[in-house]
């Protein structure tokens, strides 16, 4: 939503992003406030304030919508936690307010877009009003395109009789139940779903990825596919309709010098402090301050780096045992022994974190860094020898990129985005499985397959990150392919 945009103005086209405040961009400096607009939510006229806000790319005009509704748990909330029972309720409140409100800012543009560009289950009910709503009849005359960016976050919420439904938002629309229900779940409405039956094009961020989702979800062998949409997913494909396009990445024309190791630990020690002075009881926090007290202050010879959300997709495999007793993650640990370290950045899921910290507990080199850093990931990136990027799946990616850009080489799992992105033995590792199990043994062994050419191989080595580091997956191949794709066939 930063770049895509950039991209797609240096192609010479205008593009506007729209997007709830939160509480927040509304105050950020040079907004100015544009309009006002009344928006039917819930039965009532609800009154939203408009703003154009500067942004970091320049061309792309930024406009935010401010109402309590888009911040109901605070400012600078972005998502929202509900009760198991209620998955997404807060959230899909939140964002069919927002896709109300954008609905209504488009149909009373004096002059229309040539396209509405909609992103995730967050904007997809725009669909569902662009369709069915009354008095949002001239929105149809509009291309609409809807890229998926992850499929398994649907937003499903009930038709209704619950505060948080399709029927409680919008009273008085009259929909097809065919169009917006859940193909498992009858009796919700699912805004992904939605979006696909009815947007004009779609597209994923990836081709392998766009594959992957018209097949059946498999987790005996650890497939993830369609998840429950692969129907409506291959009709959309046989029909012409779906693509996928690889996301970019940016690439800076002035690289400063790598960071040293001492650098790291005191990047990463004063991060690990500022989380301590904001939760002194952290586990993971305290255990950290602990282990980089203990590192040598010389640059062990082997640095192993993992940069990214702890959750199921990015970590599960890691944890996964390869024999009794031992998961993956301390598999490779132990092989790397006293000669290398793996430092892993991300927080997430409450629970993977606990089971990394655990992990780190028991082996020594582990520096599991729990939280999100800006200033820190990018040294990391920098300062590697090995990325390690084992997903079960991946629409995209973009920590690959990251690391391939830092002349970092990755070892990934061969799904997604990662098999568009990462050659096996040529610009770094790529492994598979037909099994969960034989995955995380994969994975292992891939490791262990790249720190034995780096140790054994080095001018292999430096050609492999001499050709990873030359890779360019760039945003103006991505603008091209997403304006012909698109918003011109």
């Amino acid at each position: 939503m930063r770049d895509l945009p950039a991209a797609v103005c240096a192609a010479g086209w205008q593009a506007t992003v729209l997007t709830p405040s939160y509480g927040m961009f509304h105050k950020l400096p040079g907004a100015k406030h544009v309009a006002n607009i009344a928006v039917d939510f819930r039965g009532e006229s609800q009154s939203v304030d408009l703003f154009d806000v500067p942004g970091s790319a320049g061309a792309p005009r930024n406009l935010v919508f401010e109402h309590a509704l888009f911040s109901p748990h605070g400012s600078g909330q972005i998502y929202c936690s509900d009760e198991p029972a209620r998955p997404f309720a807060t959230d899909a409140s939140k964002f069919a307010f927002f896709c109300a409100a954008a609905a209504v800012w488009i149909r009373d543009l004096q002059q229309p877009p040539a396209v509405v560009h909609l992103h995730d289950w967050h904007a997809a009910t725009y669909c569902a009003l662009r369709e069915f709503a009354d008095g949002f009849e001239s929105l149809r005359e509009i291309r609409t395109v809807f890229t998926i960016h992850n499929l398994s976050y649907q937003g499903p919420r009930p038709i209704s009789d619950d505060e948080s439904s399709l029927e409680s938002w919008f009273p008085k629309l009259r929909f097809r139940h065919s169009a917006i229900r859940d193909p498992h779940l009858p009796q919700c409405f699912n805004p992904l779903a939605t979006a696909i039956r009815l947007a004009d094009r779609l597209s994923t961020v990836s081709p392998t990825y766009a594959r992957e989702i018209c097949l059946p979800s498999d987790p005996a062998r650890g497939f993830v596919g369609g998840e429950g949409l692969e129907h409506e997913l291959t009709a959309a494909r046989d029909e012409g309709r779906l693509v996928g396009i690889l996301n970019g990445c940016n690439y800076p024309k002035h690289v400063g010098r790598k960071p040293g190791w001492r650098r790291i630990l005191d990047i990463a020690g004063e991060q690990v402090d500022n989380w301590l002075a904001a939760d002194p009881s952290s586990r993971a926090s305290r255990l950290a301050r602990e282990r980089l007290d203990a590192f040598p202050s010389r640059r062990p010879r082997h640095v192993l780096t993992s940069i990214g959300r702890v959750v199921p997709q990015k970590v599960s495999l890691m944890l996964e045992p390869t024999e009794p007793g031992e998961t993956a993650l301390e598999a490779l640990l132990n092989q790397l022994g006293k000669q290398g370290v793996l430092i892993m950045l991300g927080n997430g899921d409450p629970n993977m974190e606990d089971r990394l910290v655990a992990v780190a507990e028991r082996v020594n080199n582990l520096l599991f860094l729990c939280g999100y850093s800006e200033m820190l990931s990018e040294p990391l990136y920098r300062v590697g020898d090995l990325f390690l990027m084992p997903s079960t799946f991946e629409p995209c990616g973009i920590s690959q990129m990251l690391a391939m850009r830092a002349a970092q080489p990755c070892v990934v799992h061969g799904v997604g985005g990662l098999r568009d992105t990462v050659e096996d033995g040529r610009t770094g590792f790529v492994f598979d499985g037909a099994s969960t199990p034989m995955q995380a043994q994969a994975f292992v062994a891939a490791v262990d397959r790249a720190l034995i050419l780096k140790e054994g191989e080095q001018d292999r080595w430096q050609t492999l990150c001499i050709r990873a580091a030359s890779r360019r997956f760039d945003w103006a191949t991505t603008a091209k392919q997403t304006i012909g794709n698109l918003y011109e066939s």
